[in-house]
């Protein structure tokens, strides 16, 4: 047995990420993979129509469309990506998605970590 080393993510093992995830019909899915102080790994399924409204994020925030497409509204451009693209959503830019299509997308979020010497 593989020992996760957070929930869903099974430690050294290559794994088919969009599966970990299922579309269910007018919704959106997630599924938080890794959560720790410098960030996270969340899975999410939308479909389609389904839509995240404007907000903003103290932190960068990485989209990689796995599965169908989306329009991301970044600081008011749309942009449009399919499966195999990713999109850099900057820290305090407003953004929103929606699912043009059914869509399944990784996305990570970078905190800003501080150390100390």
């Amino acid at each position: 047995m593989k020992k996760a080393l957070e929930p869903g993510m099974p430690a050294a093992s290559a794994i088919e990420i969009g599966a970990l995830v299922e579309y269910q019909q007018d919704s959106i899915v997630s599924r938080t993979l890794v959560k720790h102080n410098g960030g996270t790994l969340t899975l999410f399924a939308f479909d389609e129509g389904q839509a995240l409204s404007e907000h903003t994020a103290p932190f960068n925030a990485i989209v990689q469309v796995l599965d169908g497409t989306v329009e991301l509204v970044i600081g008011g451009k749309p942009v449009s990506a399919v499966a195999g693209q990713t999109v850099l959503m900057p820290a305090n830019i407003p953004h929103a998605v929606n699912a043009i299509k059914p869509f399944k997308m990784l996305l990570t979020m970078i905190r800003d970590v501080q150390t100390t010497a």
